[in-house]
């Protein structure tokens, strides 16, 4: 008999130089060793101010029908997201790369955002956040509207943070009706090295889009987030709390937010 080999994790440091340059991993299946990377030609984002909240998302912040946390349960929150759904057989979050990520995790490069309802995780995100970026992974929601309030809180979080540029990779309805929109990778990449500048230097998007017309820079990106300032999202969840708590909204922190979004949306 022959033991069977666990593929090793990818290296982090790779990982966080390979979505410093605008490509990640992906895999064919939950029990795949392999990973291929992946550099679409066409690349979601969600502007941080251009986040659209609904009526009654709006509503459903405020009336509190999730507890949300950030960071208090990673991997709980990647198995979800790797769960078999009704419109898929099989996930490209192997098991490889749920190693990979909770790697990152550890040394405080890959965040996610739980929503609780009766003590029950219900929905949440997770993604890799570096320089002033946040790629977002993947989401989950187990009950109406759960994934919406995660995203929403994320999307306040990171502004709170500093933060900047917010991936989502793909496009789907579901982000579209949120405010994400799709541009070119060479968009995307010159908004990526935008975001990873040194501390001190200010940005230099709206100079780099007036240069080129469209905005899409000379389609590379630097570095892999040394020496850059960090938009830290546990930092900016934890501020945002704070700020909610100071405006008298400890204990109905979303509707605080929804407050917030609604007047800067």
């Amino acid at each position: 008999m022959h033991a069977t080999s666990t593929p090793e994790p990818i290296d982090p440091n790779l990982l966080l130089r390979a979505y410093g340059h605008g490509i990640f991993p992906m895999s064919d299946g939950r029990d795949d060793p392999e990973i291929f990377w992946v550099e679409p030609n066409l690349r979601a984002i969600l502007p941080l101010d251009g986040l659209r909240l609904s009526r009654s998302l709006a509503r459903t912040l405020r009336r509190g029908r999730f507890e949300v946390t950030c960071n208090t349960a990673f991997d709980a929150v990647i198995a979800a997201c790797a769960d078999v759904a009704p419109d898929r057989s099989d996930t490209w979050i192997s098991r490889r790369i749920a190693a990979s990520y909770h790697l990152l995790h550890a040394r405080g490069a890959a965040h996610s955002i739980e929503c609780w309802q009766g003590g029950e995780l219900v929905g949440g995100l997770y993604g890799v956040g570096f320089g002033r970026v946040f790629c977002g992974e993947s989401m989950f929601s187990r009950v109406p509207d759960a994934s919406k309030v995660a995203l929403v809180w994320l999307v306040a979080a990171l502004r709170r943070a500093g933060a900047e540029l917010l991936d989502c990779q793909f496009m789907t309805s579901h982000l579209a009706s949120l405010g994400a929109v799709e541009i070119t990778q060479a968009q995307y990449l010159a908004l990526l090295r935008d975001a990873q500048r040194p501390v001190g230097l200010p940005s230099v998007r709206a100079a780099s889009a007036e240069a080129a017309g469209d905005g899409a820079g000379d389609g590379s990106a630097e570095g892999d987030g040394a020496g850059v300032g960090v938009a830290d999202l546990p930092a900016g969840f934890a501020a945002l709390l704070a700020d909610a708590a100071a405006a008298g909204f400890a204990s109905s922190p979303g509707k605080f937010i929804a407050q917030a979004l609604t007047q800067t949306s």
